[in-house]
């Protein structure tokens, strides 16, 4: 009897879940490479993260203040994917582009309040 496959042509089971985490290491290696600011983020969560856990008080806090970080990455890396769609498009200047790009910036930012707005809700 032959296995069904899914509509991406994997079939189902154990190897469907490794190809899928082979594509997200690929992917995390791709934003590394090309993404200054994930780069950044990423020694930011670096640093900030043991910190959260030491300054946790209990495993909500630490949660909540681990959890914001996390989050962080999470947006950058859906803003560089739109970032890399709005490219692969094409060069040449459209204004749903623009305001793509900027949405996925403000998304960005947005997570950088809350991240801040979160370790100081917890710790203060």
């Amino acid at each position: 009897m032959q296995r069904k496959q899914d509509d991406t042509g994997n079939r189902p089971g154990p190897g469907r879940l490794l190809r899928a985490a082979a594509c997200s290491v690929a992917g995390l290696k791709a934003a590394w490479r090309g993404e200054a600011a994930f780069r950044q983020e990423v020694c930011l969560v670096g640093s900030l993260a043991p910190l959260g856990l030491w300054l946790g008080e209990n495993g909500t806090e630490r949660a909540l203040l681990l959890g914001s970080l996390l989050l962080l990455l999470v947006v950058e890396l859906l803003n560089s994917a739109v970032e890399a769609l709005v490219d692969r498009i094409g060069p040449e200047y459209h204004p749903l582009s623009g305001r793509a790009k900027d949405l996925g910036s403000a998304a960005v930012f947005l997570t950088l309040m809350l991240v801040a707005v979160t370790w100081a809700l917890v710790l203060f």
